[in-house]
């Protein structure tokens, strides 16, 4: 591990709160890497990608399909407090 880079309790590497690593961050992107990996490892993925196809057919499609509507639209800003109005 370099001079850089510090373990945190989870014993994932991470740059320092200090280090700028600009728009592509090569740590987030390597642990991302490292819990993908340990998801398709320790889960089933085929009964999962069976299962959202499930809701995709059945009763929850318009649910999901709201919902990702509203994750494409990004993040709502919050209204302010009654007293900050």
């Amino acid at each position: 591990m370099s001079k850089q880079q510090q373990t945190n309790d989870a014993g994932a590497t991470r740059a320092k709160p200090n280090d700028v690593e600009g728009e592509g961050s090569y740590t987030g992107t390597q642990r991302y890497n490292e819990r993908l990996k340990k998801h398709i490892q320790s889960e089933d993925t085929e009964a999962l990608g069976e299962e959202a196809k499930r809701a995709l057919e059945g009763d929850e499609r318009a649910e999901l399909e709201d919902a990702e509507r509203r994750a494409k639209r990004g993040p709502t800003p919050s209204r302010p407090e009654p007293s900050q109005r």
